[in-house]
């Protein structure tokens, strides 16, 4: 049987290369292998860590999984394991360079170092950057949960090294955290989830409109006061039945001498159980209910907390002057995340539409 090592070396004799042993050619190609894998890895494991979703590691942190866990401990606080990864790299590259162009000169002579050189080049971008960066990107969330434990153990390892570089770069690197997430990239998910059947369109609609709420006030939502249906205090039952028996509201606003002088609201049921009872001699005003006042300038989202947390579903709005300038209920603010919201009693749709509407056909004094 033949012995393929004469061979080599009268193949490295044809081409000019000086080699003494197969063992070191050998020795070399295992060497430029370990630096490929160990350039590769960290190279990967960053891309990986960057990548994965902050959203979607806490909700695998609810699982209490340790690789959940450990990779929680480093979306929080990422500038330690980005570190230690980012020190092990240069590691590997620039002492496993050193390494392989000390036996590269050894193996190969020098006629055959620079050819070596930028074929090491090459396989160090594209095996041990390109392919790898690529990799943690595509399967971030796989790679994270690997790498996430043994990465805050090298990062506790070298804990005193990584302290140091922190207190040369803080002053060049302080800011504020980058936020998980906003409102314009919440929006797109929505409209890319329900082109891609994820989320139901009504469901992506709800989501875009609720971002609306802090965008309008009650100035914007109100029914202005030249719609708004309103009792006088000093009225009898009977000589408002058929106004309250032919409203479309179930809250009546009640005013004293002008409409600017709203003093509380009636609620509808209890008009016609008293006129049901034979009371119509009573007077409106005894029947009155205190009702919140608010700024034009108020927000929709603060608005609907206000509802929630007084209990009481319609709101007179002021303008600046403090005049009435129209009423909002809890349904006007409603209607911002579901649309119009119109029942069988409605005749108009939109009042404040119909509102400027009418402002339009007013004669100019």
């Amino acid at each position: 049987m033949l012995s393929w090592r004469p061979v080599w070396r009268s193949t490295a004799r044809v081409w000019g290369v000086s080699i003494d042993s197969t063992e070191s050619m050998n020795h070399l190609f295992l060497t430029v292998a370990a630096v490929l894998v160990a350039s590769a890895l960290c190279s990967g494991s960053e891309a990986a860590l960057f990548s994965v979703s902050a959203i979607r590691v806490r909700q695998l942190a609810q699982s209490n999984s340790p690789a959940a866990l450990a990779l929680l401990r480093i979306q929080e606080n990422m500038s330690r394991p980005i570190a230690t990864i980012v020190i092990l790299n240069n590691i590997a590259n620039i002492v496993g360079s050193i390494m392989v162009g000390r036996i590269a000169a050894q193996v190969l002579g020098d006629q055959w170092l620079g050819i070596f050189s930028g074929v090491l080049t090459f396989l160090v971008i594209l095996f041990a950057e390109i392919v790898p960066k690529t990799l943690g990107e595509r399967y971030a969330e796989r790679i994270s949960l690997l790498v996430a434990r043994p990465v805050l153990a090298l990062a506790f390892l070298l804990g005193p090294l990584i302290g140091l570089i922190e207190l040369l770069t803080t002053p060049l690197t302080k800011g504020d955290n980058r936020p998980i997430t906003n409102e314009a990239e919440i929006a797109l998910l929505a409209t890319l989830g329900r082109r891609a059947g994820v989320i139901e369109e009504d469901e992506s609609e709800m989501i875009l409109r609720i971002f609306k709420l802090n965008d309008l006030t009650a100035g914007d939502l109100m029914t202005p006061r030249v719609r708004m249906s309103y009792l006088r205090q000093d009225d009898t039952l009977a000589s408002v039945q058929e106004a309250v028996m032919g409203s479309q509201h179930s809250r009546l606003v009640v005013i004293g001498d002008s409409v600017d002088d709203v003093v509380g609201v009636a609620y509808k049921d209890e008009l016609l159980a008293a006129l049901v009872r034979g009371e119509g001699e009573r007077r409106v005003g005894e029947l009155v209910h205190p009702i919140q006042f608010l700024p034009e300038s108020v927000r929709a989202d603060n608005l609907l907390r206000h509802f929630q947390g007084s209990r009481q579903h319609l709101a007179v709005v002021v303008d600046e002057f403090g005049g009435v300038a129209g009423v909002v209920s809890l349904e006007d603010v409603l209607e911002v995340i579901t649309g119009e919201i119109v029942d069988e009693t409605d005749q108009v749709v939109d009042l404040q539409e119909q509102a400027r509407q009418d402002g339009a056909k007013l004669p100019t004094l």
